[in-house]
């Protein structure tokens, strides 16, 4: 009983060992503190030049809400639907690119990557700054019903809220430089990690047959025989 006990013992210092550590706030909601030093578009509104905190919402079922704050946190701009972007190599810095625009007017937010990860959050824009983004990129941008621009920047407590589940589930559509509207599949489709790719092209299609199943038979037989024998001689010591 007490060698049981002890095992036991090892087993939950072991298994308490391998767990991760608890993720940091910052970790979670990938806040970042950014300082823009001109004028900044994103989705509905313009950033003034100053320092602003981005942030994923508060939501496990949707890591793709990005909520905008002053630096001090004490106003809200908005929150902001955006679609997986994906990197090749991650930063070990914040990452914020941007979109071509017309001149004269601000630069447009594509999108944000947190330090030392590959997935970032590509913006998504009502309609009709898409299709103006798209042209002047010749790129497909990501877009939204216009009419959902105006949920963006109201005061938000939950993301169970009405307006934030009408944007939730807002029909997401892409605009393609040539003015065609596609699905948002289509321009965007699910970006698989290059090393798991690679992985995925060495392994073989079909794996080699073993010559005959004799030898796992035999080597069965064994174990079971060591196991006998084990069990017969702790009855012996526990008479």
């Amino acid at each position: 009983m007490r060698n049981a006990t002890i095992f036991m013992t090892f087993m939950c210092l072991g298994a308490l060992g391998v767990m991760p550590p608890p993720a940091r706030a910052d970790e979670w909601n990938q806040k970042t503190i950014l300082t823009f030093s001109g004028p900044v578009e994103i989705p509905g509104q313009v950033l003034q030049p100053g320092t602003y905190v981005f942030k994923l919402a508060d939501s496990t079922s949707d890591r793709n809400i990005v909520e905008v704050f002053n630096k001090d946190e004490n106003h809200f701009y908005g929150f902001f639907l955006a679609i997986p972007d994906y990197r090749l190599k991650p930063s070990d810095k914040p990452i914020i690119t941007f979109e071509e625009r017309a001149t004269g007017s601000p630069e447009a937010v594509k999108a944000w990557f947190y330090p030392g990860e590959n997935y970032g959050h590509d913006f998504v824009y009502p309609k009709a700054k898409a299709v103006e983004l798209a042209k002047a990129n010749k790129q497909p941008v990501a877009s939204m019903p216009n009419a959902m621009a105006a949920n963006t920047t109201k005061p938000t407590k939950t993301m169970q809220e009405p307006h934030v589940m009408a944007m939730k589930q807002a029909p997401l559509k892409a605009q393609k430089p040539a003015g065609e509207e596609v699905e948002i599949g289509e321009a965007f489709p699910p970006t698989l990690p290059a090393a798991q790719t690679l992985a995925a092209a060495k392994m073989p299609k079909k794996l080699p047959k073993t010559a005959s199943p004799l030898p796992l038979v035999g080597l069965i037989g064994l174990l079971s025989l060591g196991t006998a024998g084990l069990l017969r001689r702790a009855g012996a010591n526990c008479k």
